[in-house]
């Protein structure tokens, strides 16, 4: 008998037919499976994040303000046109989590990076320009409000509404992306459709998020700015994992098994990992069968010399 279990009798095993986890006893098996994977891929996107902070840095630190801006121009612009590329690649190794298949980080990151770069980059440089939008919103609507009348509080809202709505649409847009062939029209189109088709889902998927940022905003504001040396480790790929674990059963069910219904097939991604319908199996999984097998009782037996 070991210190943490009997390492000297063995189980039935466990059956293939045996009830398979779901929601979120699924979800957590799958986050402490992956967790320590899970810190790599947020090193590896988060450097698609230091243009943005060389740019922040540049800012304040050049003295002349034309090369300043010059500077922070080239290096925004590198953020936007690759950040889009990067959160394809992340989004593909969570879908392989979700899906309970195996991803080589790096091969499955940056394949999905160089064949979706396009329209990855397209829908990036959007999701950057409209932050700044709302960011530019946020700081002068209310301002400009109390000067020139309340009225002007109906386009504060206006644009956070339409923010909340963006958010929600790239729940969706950057796993359709890699999961199909879709053309940017029909990805921005299904994805502003899967987020109100799915509201229930897509809001829940928002209040968590929302949660863990204004969390580690608050820690970093209020409590230590030490705790920002944190976000290269965490929480990024947690935060696209449980985006990805959220939707992308969404996409299942209205993008990707139709289009497989329509072909008189099932969805290979519905099916137990090895199943195929068409071939006989050479070997037979016994888990669940076995017998159990008995501890060699202690004692004297002979002995070769």
């Amino acid at each position: 008998m070991g210190f943490f279990g009997d390492y000297e009798s063995a189980g039935v095993g466990i059956s293939k037919n045996a009830p398979k986890k779901t929601g979120i006893r699924l979800f957590f098996d799958i986050l402490g499976r992956k967790f320590w994977k899970m810190f790599e891929i947020n090193i590896l996107y988060s450097l698609f994040y230091l243009p943005l902070v060389l740019a922040v840095t540049a800012f304040f630190q050049i003295e002349n303000m034309k090369i300043a801006l010059f500077v922070c121009a080239i290096l925004g612009l590198v953020f936007m046109i690759t950040i889009g590329p990067a959160t394809a690649g992340m989004t593909k190794v969570m879908r392989n989590y979700v899906l309970e298949k195996h991803s080589f980080i790096m091969r499955d990151f940056f394949k999905a990076f160089k064949d979706n770069f396009v329209k990855a980059s397209i829908i990036g440089v959007i999701d950057v320009l409209i932050c700044l939008s709302v960011y530019a919103g946020f700081m002068v609507y209310p301002v400009l409000a109390e000067q020139y009348g309340k009225i002007l509080y109906v386009a504060f809202v206006l644009s956070l509404s339409v923010a909340l709505v963006v958010l929600m649409m790239n729940f969706y847009i950057f796993l359709m992306l890699i999961a199909t062939d879709l053309s940017l029209k029909n990805l921005i189109k299904n994805s502003f459709a899967l987020a109100f088709v799915e509201i229930k889902k897509s809001f829940l998927t928002f209040i968590i998020i929302t949660a863990i940022i204004a969390i580690i905003a608050v820690l970093i504001l209020f409590v230590s700015f030490s705790v920002v040396f944190i976000l290269p480790f965490f929480p990024g790929a947690i935060l696209s994992f449980i985006i990805c674990f959220n939707s992308y059963p969404v996409i299942q069910k209205y993008v990707i098994n139709p289009y497989y219904t329509a072909k008189g097939e099932i969805n290979p991604e519905l099916r137990p990992f090895g199943n195929d319908d068409d071939e006989e199996p050479i070997f037979e999984d016994m888990g669940g069968k076995e017998k159990p097998i008995e501890k060699r009782k202690k004692g004297k037996g002979k002995r070769i010399s």
